[in-house]
């Protein structure tokens, strides 16, 4: 007796966590990825956990990782406790928006920052006064890692691949247009030759790889001409304005950067399909107050088309 209860007292409840994965997914790796840890790091956690309970608690199946006796009889009451004390820990205060003074950190891309943050900040201000936020930027390859280690408390981004405990929900559709400066030859009207065999400046936080309206271009068997590569829309739209090069960028995006008389806006002469965007949060914060109110914010804000 006196050692159970000496296990039960140093139980890690982190270790609480691989067991859920592990007996969820039924498989290694997909608990890693599950959990943002390397296979190898959930090996040495089910190897402690089998340690505290002197059981192998999962056996190995091909690929497939079965649970002994002893681990089904243990996991309906471990994972009832381990959701119960999530919700206490999430509920164990109301979220008061008018006196909160809470800061809130959010993962977005620099174009969506532009398109999003002065009609957010101005929810802010009216709902939550006291409260702060800090937009920062988060590569997508880390998106489930930073929301789960509580990093960030919410990313808006476009729609990625993502599963369980990742939470999302499409925000809004934001489609594509042409910006060119003011006294370009094709500033009134353009066609899909005049368009491909123009100069163009492509936006991209990546050193490498396609951008969405080139992919586009080569599901059509078309290819453009890129004289210039960067990462800012707002330098783009600078180049655009003093060159011969044209733009392809979010429509939402031109309406607020692009200089009013300095540039001229166009139909893209092909079809691209729009651009969705994602709120995105991790299941661990679902039930929690205050991030669930900061949700509420921001789809309240896209709901209202992002009025200027």
């Amino acid at each position: 007796m006196n050692q159970i209860h000496t296990r039960s007292e140093q139980l890690d409840l982190n270790l609480l966590k691989v067991f859920e994965a592990v007996y969820r997914e039924r498989n290694l790796s997909l608990a890693a990825q599950a959990l943002y840890l390397t296979p190898s790091a959930v090996s040495h956690a089910l190897a402690r956990l089998r340690r505290q309970f002197d059981d192998p608690l999962f056996v190995r199946d091909g690929r497939r990782m079965s649970p002994t006796a002893a681990c089904q009889r243990l996991a309906p009451p471990l994972l009832e406790t381990l959701a119960r004390l999530r919700e206490l820990l999430q509920h164990r205060d109301r979220f008061e928006p008018g006196s909160s003074r809470q800061s809130f950190r959010i993962g977005m891309p620099e174009a969506t920052e532009t398109v999003l943050l002065p009609a957010l900040m101005r929810a802010l201000r009216a709902q939550a006064p006291g409260a702060t936020l800090a937009s920062v930027a988060l590569p997508r390859r880390d998106l489930g890692r930073e929301l789960a280690a509580g990093q960030v408390d919410l990313a808006v981004d476009v729609a990625l691949p993502v599963r369980d405990p990742v939470r999302h929900r499409p925000l809004f559709e934001d489609g594509f247009c042409v910006v060119a400066r003011a006294d370009h030859p094709l500033a009134r009207r353009m066609s899909l030759k005049q368009y491909l065999q123009a100069r163009h400046v492509a936006v991209s936080a990546r050193a490498t790889g396609q951008v969405i309206e080139d992919l586009a271009l080569l599901h059509l068997g078309l290819q453009r001409d890129i004289a210039l590569r960067c990462r800012s829309y707002h330098a783009a739209c600078a180049v655009a304005a003093q060159s011969d090069a044209l733009l392809t960028l979010p429509e939402s995006l031109a309406a607020r950067i692009a200089p009013d008389g300095a540039l001229a806006r166009l139909k893209l002469p092909f079809a691209l399909p729009a651009a969705q965007l994602h709120l995105y949060w991790h299941a661990n914060s679902e039930a929690d107050p205050a991030n669930a109110w900061l949700r509420g914010l921001v789809s309240e804000v896209c709901g209202r088309k992002l009025e200027r």
